[in-house]
């Protein structure tokens, strides 16, 4: 998760777009939210707060500063708490003049590189892992700021798509997997760098590529540089979660639309047999309509009311002004969160069966309080169908399930989960199918949430001495 957007202009108004462009990722983070900038004297300037971007950062105040080249990040954390030292972007002004860097990813060897750093004499004023990449420039003082960049990359281990504002202009990188998306746009003579095509469309941007994995791209008044991080990387992997639950359905992410993928997804739902993936002890042949877990679970459900012919009913409504529960920093507030956010039509599900579809089921907070809800409305089944497979194991580069212990499908069989969210027949995608609708490769994916097949392993000595060689 977390969302970042860079703006290199020729103009000095940049500010304001760059707010604009976070409204469009707000999706991706909620805790807080930055803008970082360098100013007539050269030195970086950052402004961030807590909260969702309207509460974070005062637009009035961006829309008059004068500058050609700024980035922005909105924040849920997974490395480091939900705290404002923790906020992005991070800034300083070293040797080499000012730097501010904005993250989203998990380093998965950022406490070796931390360590390491310490021992040097960092001291740290956050623990996020962003800065130990900042750190590691400062480190290099007789260095240039894009080749200490390059440098420090070669070190770290795990998923970043990075935007950093240097005085020599803007770059983005991205780490050599390709874990996070990354898109490149430009309008005129300006150049936009952005987690997801869908912040360029609010400002008129045409998209114009992804960022490559491994890539850092240096962008000023010169044009577009392009560098490779050294890597023993063969094959690039994209999140495959990005297409299930992570995206806007409005963004194309290394040339496949995210609608049309959880659509395909919902479809092959509705023609899947289920297998060991589905529990049955109540038939769903009698349904009376699909319905969905807004808004994530809308597209899928679609598809699965086009393909079993069934119709769709908007059956339990969204309140607009509650965030995502998923990236919610707490359980307590993640079922507050669900009580809020959504809220089953007691007329429609009343004496009715309904097939309610969700893309994915994390540690079953959400499904159990809805289908809960649903049953005070009366209904006669409901049949649970999940647009992915089942989530069993940690993700390490940048979903909040640190742990197997917080997965409700790594602890339980498809009837244990059916049972504890009480639904009365459940049923989850395969893998096979979800690569086949989302259309990249299979070697293109990472699943390793839902096999465990991890891309590489954390050896904390090698992470240590790739770190000092880097000083060197």
């Amino acid at each position: 998760m977390c969302g970042v957007f860079g703006v290199y202009s020729g103009n000095d108004y940049v500010a304001e777009e760059i707010y604009l462009g976070l409204a469009a990722l707000q999706h991706r983070g909620q805790e807080s939210a930055g803008v970082a900038w360098i100013d007539e004297d050269r030195r970086i300037n950052v402004v961030k707060g807590m909260g969702l971007l309207h509460e974070a950062l005062d637009q009035s105040l961006l829309s008059k500063l004068t500058a050609k080249a700024g980035i922005g990040h909105v924040r849920y954390s997974t490395a480091g708490g939900s705290h404002e030292q923790n906020a992005q972007p991070i800034g300083a002004n070293y040797a080499q003049g000012p730097v501010a860097i904005a993250h989203n990813g998990n380093l998965t060897n950022f406490k070796e590189l931390r360590e390491v750093l310490e021992n040097r004499g960092a001291i740290f004023q956050s623990t996020s892992d962003t800065e130990v990449i900042l750190q590691m420039l400062a480190h290099q003082p007789k260095r240039r700021p894009l080749e200490a960049l390059c440098r420090a990359l070669t070190g770290v281990s795990g998923a970043y798509s990075l935007v950093v504002l240097i005085e020599d202009g803007l770059v983005a990188a991205r780490d050599p997997w390709g874990f996070r998306p990354l898109s490149l746009g430009r309008k005129g003579s300006n150049y936009y760098v952005a987690s997801e095509s869908c912040a360029f469309n609010l400002l008129g941007v045409s998209f114009l590529r992804d960022i490559e994995p491994g890539e850092v791209l240096l962008i000023n008044e010169r044009g577009l540089s392009s560098y490779k991080i050294p890597s023993v990387t063969k094959e690039a992997r994209l999140c495959s979660f990005e297409f299930v639950y992570l995206a806007r359905p409005d963004s194309v992410i290394e040339g496949i639309s995210v609608y049309r993928a959880r659509r395909e997804m919902g479809r092959r739902l509705a023609r899947s047999n289920g297998g060991e993936r589905c529990l049955s002890s109540a038939s769903a042949n009698d349904a009376d309509f699909v319905a969905s877990m807004p808004d994530s679970g809308t597209t899928a459900a679609l598809g699965y009311a086009e393909e079993s012919r069934l119709p769709y009913e908007s059956a339990v409504v969204r309140n607009r002004y509650v965030g995502r529960t998923f990236i919610q920093p707490t359980q307590r507030v993640r079922e507050l969160g669900v009580r809020i956010k959504l809220n089953p039509s007691p007329d429609l599900f009343r004496d009715r069966s309904a097939i309610l579809v969700d893309d994915s089921i994390v540690r079953g907070t959400t499904a159990g309080l809805v289908v809960s809800m649903i049953r005070e409305c009366q209904t006669k089944a409901i049949h649970l169908r999940i647009s992915s497979p089942p989530i069993r194991y940690p993700c390490f580069y940048g979903i909040d399930t640190p742990s197997r212990g917080d997965l409700t499908a790594a602890k339980h069989t498809v009837a244990e989960i059916a049972e504890s969210v009480g639904a009365d027949s459940l049923c989850f995608l395969s893998k096979e199918d979800m690569i086949e609708s989302i259309g990249l490769p299979r070697e293109r994916l990472c699943t390793a949430c839902f096999d465990g097949n991890y891309l590489e392993e954390r050896v904390e000595s090698e992470s240590r001495r790739a770190c000092e060689r880097i000083f060197d």
